[in-house]
């Protein structure tokens, strides 16, 4: 009588580690399309601006190296550090602001109330919205004649007087961009376990006490991602900096921000050299508040 291992041949060896090989190599395949196109749309064009950036760089091609002169006149232009200050300013205000209407919005959606699917899409309808088209809304709405004047009995062009310019923006992209953190928000949420809340409920805790000992710190990852996204997105601000300004950073510079500044010496100045180096600077800024807020997070976890 023949057992099971007698009848049954054993794998070859040759044949198991050819299809190991066979395993990796297709798996290898498929990373490899996503990785060819971040390399040619993304790790290409940094190293490119990071060559061109130490050239004397015009419209029509290198004229001489420079060594890192573009450098010392990018950090001595006065303009570009009113552009980084403005930046900087408006990222500290708008991205906590943004957290705190999405978390809100979020709080408020996940409650058990009439009509929620409508406040859904209405909290999250002018995140699909063009900026654009609704920053050239709002430059009407907030102008000297605007709709807000009428309501408030006020006479400022918002976006046309230095002091409140840049504010108005921040307000704008606060309101545009909560609806997206609300998603965010909502799906941490809804991914907290409800026995925690029922056992602090049998312990007659309040729902404010509740929020803040138990819901707030389990929302910590959602803060981290919130926070370097949302961050990155303040310091890339662009389209409504030029459109309220028509392209010039005004009034009196109060709307230049940093890519701004990198637009107009590009395309208007046709100074790719200062305009390259100025690109290698916010991504170096970029990339290490990004470590610095990761490795603060970890450290609070830890603790």
């Amino acid at each position: 009588m023949t057992t099971a291992s007698e009848t049954t041949p054993a794998p070859r060896r040759g044949s198991l580690f050819g299809a190991r090989i066979r395993e990796a190599g297709w798996g290898y395949a498929f990373v490899l399309l996503p990785l060819t196109v971040f390399g040619i749309f993304f790790l290409y064009p940094l190293g490119y601006a990071v060559y061109i950036s130490f050239f004397d760089w015009g419209i029509l091609g290198k004229v001489e190296g420079v060594g890192t002169q573009n450098y010392r006149d990018l950090f001595n232009d006065p303009t570009f550090r009113k552009a980084v200050k403005n930046t900087v300013q408006y990222a500290v205000v708008v991205v906590p602001v943004e957290m705190a209407l999405g978390l809100l919005m979020a709080l408020v959606i996940k409650q058990k109330i009439r009509g929620r699917a409508f406040f859904r899409s209405a909290f999250y309808f002018p995140a699909i919205a063009s900026s654009a088209a609704i920053a050239s809304i709002a430059i009407f709405i907030l102008n000297a004649n605007g709709l807000l004047n009428k309501i408030i009995g006020g006479h400022r062009a918002w976006f046309g007087d230095p002091s409140t310019a840049l504010w108005a923006i921040t307000g704008l992209n606060a309101w545009t961009t909560a609806g997206t953190v609300m998603l965010f928000y909502l799906a941490a949420l809804q991914s907290i376990p409800t026995d925690v809340y029922e056992a602090a409920a049998l312990d007659g805790t309040s729902s404010w006490r509740a929020f803040w000992r138990i819901t707030f710190p389990l929302l910590k990852p959602a803060h981290f991602f919130v926070l370097v996204v949302f961050g990155i997105g303040a310091l890339k601000i662009f389209d409504q900096a030029f459109i309220v300004s028509n392209g010039t950073g005004g009034p009196q510079n109060s709307t230049y921000t940093a890519v701004l500044y990198i637009y107009l010496k590009a395309f208007h100045g046709s100074d790719f050299g200062i305009a390259a180096s100025a690109g290698v600077v916010m991504f170096v800024a970029i990339f290490l508040l990004t470590v610095v807020q990761r490795a603060t997070i970890r450290r609070g976890e830890i603790g």
